[in-house]
């Protein structure tokens, strides 16, 4: 039996009203009430620890017959975490994984990814995203609530129904404590998912506290062999954990141990920095690609930075009547610079760092990287093999691509630009559009294409700001 926590929330501690076989009692009846599956999310972090780790130590205590429902343990790889809690994670759920086979228990861990064709550096180099803020959060979205919502779809469209299982105090925060009282069904320890019509929410620790959640991890031993003790080691210096996230309200995880390492939502990064200050020098290329990342977000540097059109080739203005260009996507030639930013510190960490094979962007996403900058923003210079040869020496499996144009048509191409005074990105695009449509049966599409293209703005900068300009002046009489 766990002993009341001797601290100054002792008083308000979980263990003052529950010993630990109550609440393991309480987990056993909710997995044995029903078929539904259980989905845990796992971070890594102290209360995603904490409830798999009752939820293990409970559903051992049962006989091995009556262990038949399945729990997925899921934790969110966004591509880009911390190398350091990447590494952690990975042998975690390892251990899950041969701890339950090993002991016949219903547990299977597994890593949910985003598509490839949505990864971070595929949005941010590839399609010119700029780097994520409070306004503009649009990496959480497909980093981790999509993967998470995909594996729940599929496991209801499976089973009917499922039962997530989180690791959510109400001691969080106030509105944490709302929502969570908002969506609780009357009389029962579950909760309703507040996007999901078939899927409950179970919180075992719902009501303990910050002391509760470590005493318990110092006091009870990791069930698969994992140690508690490390993970209190990561936490020196930094400020919480990443939950699953299942929808664009929790907060971004940038400000702790258990985040994105290229986070700029956050003002400050404290991840990378408390590691590098306890000694992780190696992580210092990382912190320094983050900030620059995040220096991109000044207004003054914008235009140095961003297009003056939005990626569906319309200009907005910003609604204060200032006349100021509300930027578009990171310019080509700046995303090839921040390639090159990437993979010097890729070379860096390997050399550097304790993994020698550490990626810190991967091959697939540097092929679609390639073919985005090839059909969509008009690399006839085919600029990302160079570019990975020029800073690693060596070369990938590329596709051999010799339907597109090349660098000398496009030297070619400008001249002629130049003479006619014709944007050189009009021709380009109406000439990738005819390359992509050729050999078609049915070459109907191509139409809507010349259509859309001719239909974007086409004036420079400059005319626009002064066409801006008159109107503005215009209005004020």
């Amino acid at each position: 039996m766990m002993k009341k926590v001797d601290s100054e929330q002792s008083s308000t501690s979980v263990f003052d009203k529950k010993s630990l076989d109550e609440i393991h009692s309480e987990i056993k009846q909710v997995y044995l009430a029903d078929k539904r599956p259980w989905v845990i999310g796992y971070s890594g972090g102290k209360d995603s620890t904490t409830v798999l780790q009752l939820v293990w130590y409970a559903i051992k205590e049962l006989p091995v017959e009556k262990r038949k429902k399945p729990i997925h343990v899921i934790s969110s790889d966004t591509l880009v975490e911390t190398p350091i809690i990447v590494d952690f994670i990975n042998r975690t759920l390892k251990n899950i994984n041969d701890a339950a086979a090993k002991e016949n228990m219903p547990f299977k861990a597994e890593k949910l990814r985003p598509p490839i064709s949505q990864s971070f550096w595929v949005n941010l180099i590839g399609r010119g995203y700029a780097a994520p803020q409070q306004r503009f959060r649009w990496c959480t979205d497909r980093l981790k609530i999509q993967p998470s919502n995909r594996f729940i779809q599929e496991k209801i469209s499976k089973f009917g129904e499922v039962v997530l299982v989180l690791g959510v105090r109400r001691q969080e925060s106030a509105t944490r404590a709302q929502v969570m009282s908002l969506y609780q069904i009357p009389n029962s320890v579950l909760s309703r998912h507040s996007k999901f019509p078939r899927a409950y929410v179970y919180t075992p620790i719902r009501d303990w506290t910050t002391d509760d959640v470590w005493y318990y991890l110092l006091q009870v031993p990791s069930p698969w062999g994992g140690s508690n003790r490390e993970l209190l080691a990561l936490y020196q210096n930094a400020q919480g954990e990443c939950p699953l996230v299942i929808d664009d309200t929790t907060p971004s995880c940038g400000n702790t141990r258990f985040g994105c390492w290229v986070c700029t939502v956050v003002t400050k990064d404290k991840s990378i920095s408390a590691l590098i200050e306890s000694g992780e020098k190696w992580l210092r290329p990382l912190l320094e690609i983050r900030n620059f990342l995040a220096s991109t977000q000044d207004p003054k540097l914008k235009p140095l930075y961003r297009d003056y059109k939005r990626r569906q080739g319309f200009v907005s203005f910003k609604s204060d009547g200032s006349g100021i260009i509300s930027r578009g996507p990171y310019k080509l030639d700046f995303c090839k610079e921040i390639l090159r930013m990437v993979l010097r510190a890729q070379v860096q960490v390997r050399m550097e760092g304790p993994d020698p094979n550490i990626q810190l962007i991967l091959p697939e996403e540097l092929h679609e990287i390639r073919r985005i900058w090839r059909t969509e923003r008009g690399d006839w210079e085919d600029s990302v093999p160079k570019i990975y040869r020029e800073i690693t020496g060596e070369d990938l499996d590329w596709v051999q691509d010799d339907i597109t144009f090349s660098s000398k048509e496009k030297s070619i191409l400008v001249d002629v630009c130049k003479k006619y005074n014709v944007p050189e990105q009009l021709l380009i695009k109406l000439l990738d559009a005819e390359l992509q449509t050729q050999g078609l049966e049915r070459r109907a599409s191509i139409y809507g294409k010349i259509d859309q293209i001719l239909f974007e703005e086409w004036r420079t900068e400059e005319e626009l700001l002064a066409n801006n300009a008159n109107i503005i002046k215009r209005d004020k009489k």
